[in-house]
């Protein structure tokens, strides 16, 4: 998510988010901002989160301390440029999730600082972040598409990640689900296959 200047109007905001999609036949009731904090606390001592600090921190993002905020949204969270990273507690039931959510705005965060001419109104620029962040995260591991009640089994990681990043990239107030579609498509291979900061997909 990032703060619009120049022509478009204040109030207009781009998201790169974590998408929220229900899980099946589970009930959502969401964290108390106590619990959600905790779960932040936590979440900054698994080792990819604390990869993507160290890897960001000599790249130097100057991103901490106040990177990551407890928040209550309409996504599972959130990254905004110069303001930082959003946990959606109202969406969050596991330290699973948390964990989820923090690394895969996190690769949000390390494209915002380390991509030259990083635009968010760009719909291509967008796709290619929203790939990066389901692809390198884990948020397509086949046990969390099962949870979510999808079931296959042959080529759903890749097919996980396109659906994802469509959810996001169409909420751009700049992106209609046509240009969307047509920017994951055209960035597709090379976001796809850029593992940085890591040697490879995780």
């Amino acid at each position: 998510m990032a703060e619009e200047h120049g022509g478009a109007p204040a109030d207009v905001r781009v998201e790169a988010e974590s998408a929220s999609e229900p899980r099946a036949a589970t009930d959502r009731g969401g964290m108390s901002q106590d619990d959600c904090v905790a779960g932040i606390r936590s979440a900054l001592k698994h080792p990819t989160v604390r990869f993507l600090r160290e890897r960001m921190e000599k790249a130097g993002c100057q991103v901490w301390p106040r990177l990551i905020q407890a928040a209550t949204c309409s996504s599972a969270g959130g990254y905004a440029s110069r303001e930082g990273v959003k946990v959606c507690c109202n969406h969050m039931t596991f330290q699973d999730e948390i964990n989820q959510v923090i690394i895969h705005e996190l690769i949000h965060a390390y494209d915002d600082c380390v991509a030259k001419n990083m635009d968010w109104k760009n719909c291509a620029h967008h796709a290619c972040s929203e790939i990066r962040a389901n692809h390198l995260s884990g948020d397509c591991h086949y046990k969390r598409e099962l949870l979510r009640g999808f079931m296959k089994i042959r080529g759903h990681e890749q097919e996980c990640v396109k659906r994802r990043a469509l959810m996001s990239v169409k909420n751009n107030p700049y992106c209609s689900e046509a240009a969307a579609k047509d920017a994951i498509e055209a960035v597709w291979h090379i976001c796809y296959n850029d593992t940085r900061p890591f040697d490879r997909a995780p």
